[in-house]
């Protein structure tokens, strides 16, 4: 049997999202004596907030766990607070070190939907940054980072599924260090470099088609699932465009975005404010699959 660990390396966990679950996952057993307990998170903005998978994992591994509006005993009696995929602000007292993983390479993205925001800038690499908490959100002084070179079209799943394994590592290398006691090594952020991403709400799923048409295909892969998807007005209609992909240019000389310009079998290729895009599937607001128009003329808002 191990030994119960002290008040002051305890670890209580904030995990929400498959983030949360693949850092659960990571713990070496020989860890797991100094985790205090896991504050699970839910999310009704997205498909699957894997809050049932954290829960499941927590009772066949015998961690205590609870709900956020239930976890002010395992938050106070814990000396470190990590906080992963978090989306809450944290309070903790002058003796505890509240620790955030944040899915960006720090200091470029703070805020809110990073890695959305830097797969619709095309960015060439997404990551991940272990810090410590601060006043000033995500402005901590960082420990560690993950970095992961992309390609592209990659849809949102595949970069939550790069940027999880990220996570994982750091957060495996962080218990480490704790169970150590090795002191965690920081460093402050270069100020000169930040940037933000703000928060997004329902309006910003729709698409603007006076962009161009590779910005068009990189909005439409980064907000698919688990997220909403990608919104349209078809007639009176709102729609999901779920496949899309960036289609051979033409000079337009009347540049009518949105509407349709040619059309394949069924699927049509719409006018972008540079290039086209071919559409190749949408669904309903609801998400069932729907069939396009029969006509030639319409367009896409």
């Amino acid at each position: 049997m191990q030994p119960q660990a002290t008040l002051q390396e305890k670890v209580t966990i904030l995990a929400i999202g498959l983030k949360g679950l693949m850092c659960l996952k990571a713990i070496d057993p020989n860890n797991l004596g100094i985790i205090n307990g896991v504050v699970v998170g839910s999310d009704k903005g997205v498909v699957n907030d894997y809050s049932r998978e954290i829960q499941v994992y927590c009772e066949a591994n015998g961690l205590r766990f609870s709900t956020r509006t239930s976890s002010q005993q395992l938050l106070e009696s814990s000396r470190y607070v990590v906080a992963i995929g978090w989306r809450w602000m944290v309070k903790v007292s002058d003796n505890q070190e509240l620790i955030v993983f944040h899915d960006s390479l720090l200091p470029k993205y703070r805020g809110f939907n990073p890695l959305v925001s830097a797969l619709i800038n095309g960015e060439k690499e997404i990551g991940v940054t272990c810090l410590l908490g601060s006043d000033d959100y995500d402005r901590g002084e960082i420990i560690s980072q993950y970095r992961s070179r992309i390609d592209y079209p990659i849809k949102i799943q595949e970069a939550i599924e790069l940027v999880s394994e990220g996570y994982a590592s750091l957060f495996s290398d962080l218990l480490n260090a704790i169970k150590a006691a090795q002191g965690l090594h920081h460093l402050k952020q270069n100020e000169e470099e930040a940037t933000y991403s703000v928060w997004r709400d329902e309006e910003d799923y729709r698409i603007c088609w006076q962009e161009s048409s590779d910005k068009i295909k990189r909005f439409i892969d980064a907000v698919g699932y688990p997220y909403k998807g990608a919104r349209a007005t078809l007639g009176d209609q709102e729609i999901i465009i779920v496949e899309a992909e960036v289609a051979q240019p033409y000079f337009v000389e009347n540049r009518g975005v949105g509407k349709v310009l040619f059309k394949d079998g069924e699927l049509p290729t719409v006018i972008c404010g540079e290039g086209l895009l071919k559409i190749n599937k949408i669904a309903g607001a609801d998400g069932q699959p729907l069939s396009f128009p029969k006509n030639f003329r319409y367009r896409f808002k």
